[in-house]
């Protein structure tokens, strides 16, 4: 009953709210809820368009941090929010691959979410320790790890992410054997890279970076069609020779179902126009982080068609997170 009374209250004020209100939206602080702990590449993005957003909407946007369960309790807390001032920074792993890792979820992400602005897509990284691993190449990786008799143990950022999958295919692809060690974010997951505690891992580069200009993580290729702009001297893994390992870390803002689609346009365009901003681009560049933006229906689109390409990928590999 709770949830049907909560719904039927956002449909009335989704049915009241014109152009008009969207202009003067929001009436007080907006809360981006970021399904990822502090210090992540979500968290990092959230932080670059809160401040100029909060300059244009004349009201904070507070960053809400809920890591948990591969960013299904963050997502999960956006689907249910009813206040009108509440949105998830959402990504690959709770929106697209979660329905085919968990045999019931909390929310539908088609059903309860709606798509606002994609923010940001990137390749995800190969990293190894610097100091366990003597690869310098995905060849040489793949030949030191057949050595290994346990095979390899690769943190990701949380289960169901797409450093999880993306490294459980690139296993099956290269017939190695590895150990699943996830963490709450990217930068505990690192920092596991990073002091031996896992031999390597797949993410996006913001949270390795620190690591390889310390010489304690070693950057051997990206999972990208090309070769990452910030990171070019790093060969695809098409040209390592795993055509197969393609995936891109994407992200974007969600409201939940029932939002006014004035209030979707509106948002639609600060972000598109922050994104814009030279600075905010040079900002989220230099994380490797490549800013896209664009129409709320790119953004539903880029969803389908990562559910489309990694639905049959889980289904095949047989990763279950329940």
């Amino acid at each position: 009953m709770k949830r049907r009374s909560a719904l039927l209250g956002l449909g009335a004020w989704a049915a009241s709210f014109g152009a008009r209100a969207a202009e003067a939206w929001p009436t007080r602080p907006v809360h981006l809820i970021v399904p990822s702990g502090p210090g992540s590449s979500l968290d990092l993005i959230a932080r670059a368009l809160a401040q100029r957003l909060a300059a244009r909407w004349g009201q904070p946007v507070v960053v809400d941090d809920k890591p948990g369960a591969g960013g299904v309790l963050g997502v999960d807390a956006a689907a249910k929010a009813r206040d009108g001032h509440s949105f998830v920074l959402g990504f690959n792993g709770p929106l697209a691959f979660a329905p085919f890792l968990y045999r019931r979820l909390p929310y539908d992400p088609a059903r309860d979410l709606v798509t606002i602005v994609m923010t940001t897509s990137q390749p995800n990284v190969l990293a190894v320790n610097a100091e366990r691993v003597p690869a310098r190449t995905v060849a040489e990786f793949v030949a030191w790890a057949r050595t290994r008799r346990d095979g390899i143990a690769y943190s990701s950022l949380g289960n169901g992410s797409s450093a999880h999958l993306t490294m459980e295919l690139f296993l099956h692809e290269a017939r190695l054997a590895g150990v699943h060690v996830p963490y709450n974010g990217s930068p505990p997951a690192a920092l596991a890279v990073a002091q031996g505690e896992a031999d390597a891992s797949f993410m996006v580069a913001p949270a390795l970076l620190p690591h390889a200009r310390a010489r304690r993580v070693r950057l051997l290729a990206v999972t990208g069609a090309e070769r990452l702009h910030s990171l070019p001297e790093l060969p695809t893994m098409a040209e390592a020779g795993y055509p197969a390992v393609q995936s891109l870390a994407w992200n974007g803002l969600l409201a939940p179902a029932g939002t006014p689609e004035a209030l979707i346009a509106r948002i639609n365009a600060d972000v598109n126009a922050v994104l814009h901003e030279p600075a905010v681009r040079q900002a989220l560049d230099a994380q490797g982080l490549a800013p896209v933006g664009g129409s709320a229906a790119d953004f539903r689109r880029t969803i389908d068609a990562d559910i489309k390409r990694w639905g049959p990928v889980i289904t095949r590999l047989g990763v279950r997170l329940d």
